[in-house]
């Protein structure tokens, strides 16, 4: 956990000097957009694994994967939410992962610019700037204030699921990135959906949630780990889970 820390602290560093400045921008060959703070931000963090746990594996974003078979794999998103990030929005997140046996068992979503940190471990409780975290009660899908990043980022045919699930929630709210994830588990958001996400994008997430008396899965209420597909549901009161799962899938 101090190791994960360091390098949230490292890719702050990096990160900030960025943010709100002019900058390079480029777009990847699935459109989305990479900037020069992605690439300082994990190289940064790359830096220190290197130096500290060579032995370990890493899968970034940016920079791909490196010793993937090894016991211990961490999995870095450097800027999750590039695109909130280059329009000078803070909401986006560094999320850092620490994968074994193909289950994530500890978790960082780190906001650099308003500096809030959720830092969720398996068998400890999630904390947020020191303090726990810890989701709130909602058991009716009616009652919930569910959240997703964009309807731009469901693949084909996923969207209409969401749609159903949007449409039986007390209220839905668009954007977040990452951010949403913890804002589920300090209680002020009750479920976020989302697809097509990469292990980099949802692996942090799982002991930050979950830490905080949450649950995750996929879309059919599956636990995640590194060989899910990408179909996440985020719930702070696990009983969301079977209503969501069943109106996602009709």
């Amino acid at each position: 956990m101090i190791l994960a820390q360091r390098l949230a602290d490292a890719a702050g560093e990096a990160i900030r000097p960025f943010f709100r400045s002019r900058f390079e921008r480029e777009t990847k060959p699935d459109a989305s957009p990479v900037t020069e703070a992605d690439r300082a931000s994990e190289a940064a963090m790359r830096a220190i694994l290197a130096r500290e746990r060579p032995q370990d594996g890493i899968i970034g974003e940016e920079y791909g994967r490196e010793r993937e078979d090894a016991e211990r794999v961490w999995v870095l998103d450097p800027i999750d939410g590039t695109r909130a990030f280059v329009a000078g929005r803070p909401l986006f997140g560094t999320l850092i992962a620490l994968v074994e046996a193909d289950r994530p068992v500890l978790g960082v979503i780190d906001q650099p610019i308003a500096r809030d940190r959720w830092i969720g471990a398996a068998g400890r409780p999630t904390i947020l700037n020191g303090r726990p975290a810890q989701v709130r009660s909602c058991s009716r899908i009616g009652a919930a204030h569910i959240a997703t990043t964009s309807p731009a980022a469901f693949p084909a045919g996923d969207l209409a699921c969401f749609e159903r699930a949007s449409a039986a929630a007390g209220d839905t709210l668009w954007g977040g990135d990452c951010h949403n994830y913890g804002l589920v588990a300090s209680g002020h958001l009750d479920a976020v959906i989302e697809s097509g996400l990469k292990l980099y994008d949802f692996a942090a997430l799982i002991p930050v949630v979950e830490g905080a008396g949450g649950r995750m899965t996929d879309w059919q209420g599956r636990p995640l780990d590194a060989r899910s597909p990408g179909q996440v549901i985020a719930a702070g009161d696990e009983r969301l889970i079977e209503q969501v799962a069943a109106l996602l899938n009709g």
